[in-house]
């Protein structure tokens, strides 16, 4: 095992690297930008290493300041966490290359999944369903743009090949809106992703949003932890996510999951990650492979009692999985709210000053934050300020305590995305297990 590792994050999913490290035994060096050297992994950590101004390109995003990092301190590995430099095939490539262990995929795979039309065409080949498409990119001939569509069949959607975070994607509905269609998604994948390749599939109208986590070694061995649905989200971004899915079988669990770590060992994955898929009508549709440790994990941490964290950094030094696929076992359900600073109804940011803070309790609360009385949430970064997650015997359990700990929590100073959670807690569709990835626009009238 690892003797001291960077962890090139912040917030809460930096402090959750710790805490896994600690009981690994594991010392841990946090490099944060000059308006986080207040968060609580910095205090936490053994060392800490100021890496740069407040702008995430001269600080979480300073590649060469990271490594330098982790070279002052005798540090042996690098956790990206999520976000940032996590899917970052470059970051990965020059960790490896400095002498450090990246505590993730190897470089060529995270650059493989990273590209929407490379991926497609690696699930095709391990047998994994995909969204029907043209699964070549497209060109700049208009007549044969229009062609590619027709045979789909609309409505379509035209994505970037190198998105992700729900930019870089159109809907298109006729014909007649299709060549602006893809002249505006091109730009704006240039411009986000440095990537202007696009390519098409078919847009279906009602799916929800499951995803499978896997986990894979350097022995040629892989898992999965069954599946999560992140169905409720707002302009793709999830809000809740919950784990086992409502209304699946464990017929199609089995059957998925079984796809997914075969897929696993085709492409020689390393560590954590996660299959996303369209779910519609009983039929799952691939979407991308996320290659990196999830928002959403402790919904599946919670029914599965497996330690994601930590078996990451057990796979990254080089040891075997834990456990078997016949020793993963599910018990419960588990439903988790992201919590972000930031208005409940025009969704705009707001930092500031937290001014009282009070943490839920009670059977089967979890809670995930780096705030404190008198944190300053800074106006630099993702607003997510935490996420609050409640597991239950079942269901109905979970979504009951989950809306006690909503109620019982205070988040004082500055406004939040509380009161939005509280009323999809009490939502009937919710309730009942109905919601699609627009259930919640169609809600609250974006759509």
């Amino acid at each position: 095992m690892f003797d001291k590792i960077v962890i090139a994050n912040r917030g809460e999913i930096a402090l959750r690297i710790l805490r896994a490290c600690k009981e690994l035994g594991i010392k841990t060096v946090a490099v944060h930008s000059d308006v986080d050297r207040d968060l609580k992994h910095v205090r936490l950590a053994d060392e800490a290493v100021c890496i740069g101004p407040a702008s995430s390109l001269d600080s979480y995003l300073n590649i060469p300041a990271i490594i330098s990092a982790a070279e002052v301190t005798d540090a042996e590995a690098i956790h990206p966490g999520y976000g940032f430099l996590s899917e970052n095939a470059d970051f990965s490539e020059k960790v490896s290359l400095s002498g450090f262990a990246f505590i993730g995929p190897k470089a060529e795979t995270i650059r493989m999944m990273g590209d929407k039309i490379s991926a497609k065409k690696a699930m095709l080949a391990a047998g994994i369903p995909c969204v029907p498409g043209n699964g070549e990119p497209l060109t700049d001939d208009n007549q044969t743009n229009i062609k590619i569509a027709h045979e789909i069949g609309y409505p379509i959607i035209v994505k970037a090949s190198g998105g992700g975070g729900g930019r870089g994607m159109r809907v298109v509905h006729t014909e007649a809106a299709l060549i602006n269609a893809i002249a505006l998604t091109k730009a704006e994948a240039a411009a986000a992703f440095n990537n202007d390749v696009l390519y098409m599939e078919k847009f279906l109208e009602d799916p929800r949003h499951i995803e499978f986590q896997v986990l894979a070694d350097s022995h040629g061995n892989a898992i999965h932890l069954g599946e999560r649905d992140c169905s409720m989200q707002r302009r793709h971004q999830k809000v809740v996510e919950e784990a086992p899915a409502p209304g699946l079988t464990d017929e199609q669990r089995n059957t998925m999951g079984n796809l997914c770590t075969k897929a696993c060992k085709d492409i020689g994955y390393l560590g954590a990650g996660t299959f996303e898929f369209l779910y519609e009508k009983g039929d799952f549709f691939f979407i991308e492979m996320n290659t990196r440790v999830q928002v959403e994990h402790p919904v599946t941490e919670m029914i599965t009692g497996f330690d994601i964290v930590k078996e990451q950094l057990r796979i990254a030094a080089g040891e075997p999985l834990s456990k078997t696929q016949d020793e993963i076992t599910f018990t419960g359900h588990a439903i988790e709210c992201r919590l972000n600073a930031e208005d409940s109804k025009t969704f705009m940011p707001c930092p500031g000053t937290i001014e009282q803070f009070h943490m839920p309790g009670g059977p089967g609360i979890r809670c995930e934050t780096h705030i404190y009385n008198g944190y300053t949430v800074p106006p630099y970064y993702d607003s997510m300020i935490g996420k609050l997650i409640a597991h239950g015997e079942n269901r109905a359990s979970a979504i009951a305590r989950m809306q006690t700990a909503l109620q019982e929590m205070v988040v004082d100073g500055i406004k939040t995305n509380i009161p939005l959670q509280v009323d999809i807690m009490a939502d009937s569709a919710f309730q009942a297990g109905e919601q699609n990835i627009h259930y919640l626009e169609k809600k609250l009238g974006l759509s």
